[in-house]
Formats: C-alpha cells, sequence, structure tokens
C-alpha cells in the first residue's frame, strides 16, 4: 500500500516536473465509442509541479523552463512512474521534456 494519499503531497526536488499524461478521445468527433484497445497514448502531459531547479557549477540556481499547468510533449518511455489511487504520474527531469505545447 503506497504512503501517497494524494498527488498534492508530492514536492518534487532539484530539475524534477511532475506531469500527468493527457488521455486520448475515446469518443470520434461523430460520436462512436472507441474501444481501449483502439486508443493510442499521447505524448502530451500536463505539468503539475515543478522543482526549484538544478544548480550549476557555481552552485546558481538554473530555472525550470515549464511551470504548472504548461502542456508539454513527453517521450514514449522514461520518467519515475507514480501512481496514486487509479491515477499515474511521472516525474521526468526538465531536459528530457521534448517541448511546450502553446495554445
Amino acid at each position: 500500500m503506497s504512503a501517497i494519499k494524494s498527488i498534492r503531497s508530492i514536492a518534487p526536488l532539484l530539475d524534477r516536473i511532475l506531469v500527468q499524461r493527457i488521455k486520448a478521445e475515446t469518443k470520434t468527433s461523430t460520436g462512436i465509442f472507441l474501444p481501449d484497445s483502439a486508443v493510442k497514448e499521447l505524448n502530451e502531459a500536463k505539468v503539475l509541479a515543478v522543482g526549484p531547479g538544478a544548480l550549476d557549477k557555481e552552485g546558481k540556481r538554473i530555472a525550470p523552463s515549464v511551470q504548472p499547468g504548461d502542456k508539454v510533449l513527453i517521450p514514449q518511455f522514461g520518467g519515475s512512474a507514480i501512481k496514486v489511487g487509479e491515477d499515474e504520474f511521472s516525474l521526468f527531469r526538465d531536459h528530457e521534456l521534448l517541448a511546450k505545447i502553446n495554445e
């Protein structure tokens, strides 16, 4: 059993970014529902929490490139998986994120 009761209790350290993968639509634009086996996992995620940033060689803080609420592209594999109840989250390092999605 996990000691983590809520995802809000997780504060990423250094340059780590806590994200939740965005679920693909299970309903088409015409209203047809797709089975889980037909829905491809998206590489998009929402940033939930951001660490304070890594330290450079001089000990100065390097600010993360994203903020909570941003949408990002993440690698298909990688990151550290965290499960809280039925929800799944991932921790990535700032440099592992592929891109920020500007809407």
